[in-house]
């Protein structure tokens, strides 16, 4: 005899809980006797197929399908009430479906085998966009996500940063780990204040000059040789740029010298922390005296700026 999974849940229980439970079918679960369901949590299962949920149309907003077996996106169309939908971990290979979703403000599709993006037409209130580790090649079809503000893209085969000029509300772009050579597709977005573009193949930092609102930059593990390029980012808290090629801790501080908001960078493995490591930390503080953490050094902020101050 089958075990009731939601023996102990009452039919008017909020939200479903079900992790890492050996749950293969959707219709065993007889989600229909529950009529105010809100999240519906599956993580870790072995379900392959959706199915059997649209009698929690009228209530369901966040639906959590994480590390499952699913390959299609079906039998979602009715859940128009969803803010949330996250089916990362599975091996979906086409984006669609999802037309009717219009309240969906958070998608998750973490490692997948998605090759394109595609069918995220309508879906304007969408305001965090999950794409890490798939097999895109091309930024694309983003058009029509006017409220974006997150976009994260990191580990997949991406060449170029394009495609990205209507997304005026975006904040952060998460483009790790892909193969571009030079950052391109930014000058539209002056209110980008994160960019995570570690692991590729930069050379420099051209491209950057109207995110003057930038607050943190990621640029670690390229071939970039000079800061040169962010001068005008007068907002810039953080910038890791660890395993590069800057050697001239004078360029450092002409670029970075007067940036008021600066509290930490990171340097190690570069040529001028690799050449003098036992004096590589108080170059930097001389270098950027606001300065409250180098890499995995952090220093008292009254002892950062001196003991005059």
């Amino acid at each position: 005899m089958q075990t009731d999974l939601l023996d102990d849940y009452p039919p008017d229980t909020p939200e479903i809980d079900l992790v890492h439970a050996r749950v293969s079918s959707l219709p065993s679960l007889k989600l229909s006797r529950f009529t105010a369901v809100t999240r519906l949590c599956l993580r870790q299962n072995s379900i392959s197929t959706i199915e059997d949920l649209s009698s929690l149309s009228d209530t369901l907003t966040e639906l959590d399908l994480y590390d499952n077996l699913i390959a299609h996106i079906k039998n979602l169309e009715t859940l128009t009430k969803l803010t949330s939908l996250d089916l990362s971990f599975n091996k979906i290979k086409h984006i669609k479906h999802l037309s009717t979703l219009t309240n969906l403000t958070d998608l998750y599709f973490v490692q997948n085998k998605i090759g394109a993006i595609e069918g995220l037409e309508g879906l304007s209130k969408l305001r965090n966009l999950e794409l890490a580790a798939n097999r895109i090649r091309e930024i694309q079809n983003l058009e029509g996500l006017v409220g974006l503000e997150e976009l994260w893209l990191g580990k997949n085969k991406i060449t170029e940063i394009k495609g990205l000029e209507t997304l005026q509300n975006l904040k952060i772009l998460s483009i790790q780990s892909n193969r571009i050579r030079s950052i391109t597709g930014l000058s539209s977005l002056p209110g980008l204040e994160e960019l995570y573009i570690s692991h590729n193949g930069l050379t420099d930092l051209s491209g950057l000059e109207e995110c003057k609102g930038l607050r943190v930059l990621d640029i670690s593990s390229n071939e970039i040789e000079s800061l040169e390029g962010i001068e005008g980012c007068r907002e810039i808290e953080e910038v890791w740029a660890s395993y590069n090629k800057i050697g001239d801790f004078n360029g450092v501080e002409k670029v970075l010298g007067d940036k008021e908001k600066l509290n930490t960078v990171y340097f190690e493995g570069n040529p001028l922390q690799l050449r003098g490591p036992a004096v590589y930390r108080n170059k930097v503080r001389l270098a950027l005296p606001r300065v409250m953490q180098i890499d995995a050094s952090e220093f008292p902020l009254f002892f950062a700026l001196g003991p005059d101050c």
